[in-house]
């Protein structure tokens, strides 16, 4: 099991980083993820990540209470309506598509939004 929460771990870094250049692509769900992997299969990879100058004090928040940056929720708010008018607007998707993707991302927005605040 340590193997493959090795290997997951990367991979959810990978992603991260990918994520720093691709704006639809969020970094610190993966890297949060991330984390978790390392925590149970290299200690210095998640003391790597914690620490990190970039990264760790935000993971740092959510590991020790949850909380979530204000700059990040408004991304986050910002993001998901940039993604609903696209969405929209590039599908044209019926009103019972519409109405499951605007639940969706309102359903995400909410959980990012009731967080405790870094």
């Amino acid at each position: 099991m340590r193997g493959l929460f090795l290997v997951l771990g990367l991979g959810f870094v990978g992603l991260g980083f990918i994520g720093v250049f691709l704006p639809v692509l969020p970094t610190t769900p993966f890297l949060i993820l991330a984390a978790a992997c390392f925590t149970r299969s290299s200690t210095r990879l998640e003391s790597w990540l914690i620490e990190h100058r970039h990264f760790g004090p935000t993971l740092r928040d959510w590991r020790e209470r949850g909380a979530i940056p204000v700059r990040a929720k408004w991304l986050a708010l910002i993001g998901t309506s940039t993604g609903f008018v696209l969405f929209y607007l590039g599908s044209h998707p019926g009103p019972w598509p519409t109405l499951a993707v605007a639940l969706l991302m309102l359903s995400g927005l909410a959980y990012v939004f009731t967080r405790p605040s870094a």
